[in-house]
C-alpha cells in the first residue's frame, strides 16, 4: 500500500523523472509557458514554484541549488566564444546559462511582494494519438 506517499512516479525510474522535471522546469522558465498532460503539468507546478522561491532569496547558495535542480551544464566555450559573449553576445550560449539569469534576474524579482502561487495550470484539449488530456502550465503576470 501506498500510504502517505506524496510523489508521482510517472513510470519513471527516479534519475530519469529527475532529468523530466529539470528539462521541462527549464523550458518554463525559458518560455515562460508550456504544454503538457495534466499530470505532468500538476506535478511540475511544485517544482517550478520552489525555483520562483530560491530565486526571490537571490543568494549565492541558492543559485547553485537551483543550478543543481535544474541540472545545468555549462558547456566549455571556444577562445572565439569566450571574446564574443565578453564582448556582449551570447548567442554562444547553451540555453542552460539564459534560464538561470532569467529566473534570478527576472522572475524572482517579478514575484517578490507574492507568497506563493506562482504558476497556474490550465486545462486544453486531448492529445491526439492517445486522447491524453494535455493542460499548459504558465507564471501568473507578477
Amino acid at each position: 500500500m501506498r500510504h502517505a506517499k506524496r510523489t508521482c512516479k510517472m513510470n519513471r525510474t527516479g534519475s530519469h523523472k529527475r532529468a523530466t522535471i529539470a528539462n521541462m522546469l527549464k523550458a518554463l522558465i525559458e518560455h515562460g509557458q508550456i504544454e503538457t498532460t495534466v499530470a505532468k503539468a500538476k506535478y511540475l507546478r511544485s517544482y517550478a514554484d520552489r525555483m520562483v522561491t530560491l530565486a526571490k532569496k537571490n543568494t549565492l547558495a541558492s543559485r547553485r541549488l537551483a543550478t543543481a535542480r535544474l541540472q545545468v551544464r555549462y558547456n566549455k566555450l571556444t577562445p572565439k566564444e569566450a571574446r564574443a559573449a565578453k564582448n556582449g553576445d551570447t548567442s554562444s550560449y547553451n540555453t542552460d546559462r539564459k534560464v538561470i539569469g532569467k529566473l534570478f534576474d527576472e522572475l524572482g524579482p517579478r514575484f517578490k511582494e507574492r507568497n506563493g502561487g506562482y504558476t497556474r495550470v490550465i486545462r486544453s484539449s486531448e492529445r491526439v494519438g492517445d486522447g491524453a488530456p494535455r493542460a499548459v502550465i504558465e507564471f501568473l503576470p507578477s
